[in-house]
């Protein structure tokens, strides 16, 4: 690797980890798990790993490294680092392909093109790219290494209020490259035929999760409304500093948390264990993760 690739990724991190937090983004090989639900296919799509230290400024921001260290030693987890997935999800159905978020992307070593590549879909094939909100580890990936459109015939989809933030406060050059192909939405609606977008407020002004399927049949791409299996879930009210509004994000958490764990539906989140595809259940005072299929290292 060349002294200019090296820094040029550096400062990436560095940028990344002053905005957002994201502390250490470690390289994962690429990996694809489909599941049927319906008339769909929906597939996990591997991108990172990220490292996050237990410091008190992330995790448990409200009480702190300590109350964060017991409950990851009371899973039997490390307790000077929380490991989170970066990933994406992959919706085929009456003949498209859907991109629910695109991870860090290429520059920082982000494994999602060897990924889809494991489906036999390939990048010129994506109709549409749905964003649930405009953090690096989630739009990272619509362009290339050379600042190019990945998806050159995919419609970008966030909600309008994120795309105003994502203009106010985004990358310039990753906003302009994908101007052109941003289509908003206001949430509560189906974005797409079978996926509706669900408000999730409080991570960004326009955070939402998208809700795939239809009848009892569906699933729930929750974004970035939980991060860690062991803290988001066991400890919903601890504010969490990924949070852009703290105290919505706890509130946003908490009620869909226990709607999750109430109807039983099957989630995705791209921050749990990969592939992220399970179950929230009631779990003491907070929630437990039963995924559906085993995770994958």
């Amino acid at each position: 690797m060349s002294r200019i690739v090296r820094h040029s990724i550096c400062t990436l991190v560095a940028l990344l980890s002053a905005s957002q937090g994201i502390a250490a983004p470690v390289p994962a090989g690429p990996a694809a798990v489909s599941i049927r639900m319906g008339g769909s296919t929906v597939t996990a799509l591997r991108d990172m790993l990220n490292i996050v230290p237990n410091d008190g400024s992330v995790f448990g921001k409200d009480v702190g490294a300590k109350q964060v260290g017991k409950a990851l030693a009371d899973a039997g987890a490390p307790t000077g680092t929380v490991t989170l997935g970066v990933d994406a999800l992959l919706v085929r159905q009456s003949g498209r392909n859907v991109l629910i978020d695109t991870g860090l992307g290429p520059k920082v070593g982000g494994a999602l093109m060897g990924s889809l590549a494991k489906t036999g879909v390939t990048p010129g094939t994506i109709d549409d790219v749905l964003i649930t909100h405009s953090h690096g580890d989630h739009v990272g990936g619509l362009v290339t290494a050379t600042g190019a459109l990945t998806f050159p015939k995919a419609t970008i989809h966030m909600s309008a209020a994120e795309w105003a933030w994502m203009q106010q406060k985004g990358d310039p050059a990753l906003v302009a490259a994908i101007s052109p192909r941003v289509r908003t939405f206001e949430p509560g609606k189906a974005v797409l035929p079978n996926i509706v977008a669900v408000s999730l407020p409080g991570h960004t002004p326009g955070h939402v999760g998208y809700r795939i399927g239809s009848g009892s049949s569906h699933l729930m791409d929750i974004g970035d409304l939980a991060h860690s299996t062991i803290v988001s879930l066991g400890h919903p009210e601890w504010i969490i500093g990924y949070d852009n509004d703290g105290i919505t994000g706890r509130s946003s958490r908490e009620t869909w948390l226990a709607r999750l764990a109430k109807s039983g539906e099957r989630v995705f989140s791209p921050h749990f264990p990969f592939p992220g595809v399970g179950r929230v259940v009631k779990h003491g005072t907070g929630y437990a993760w039963h995924p559906d299929v085993a995770p994958i290292g």
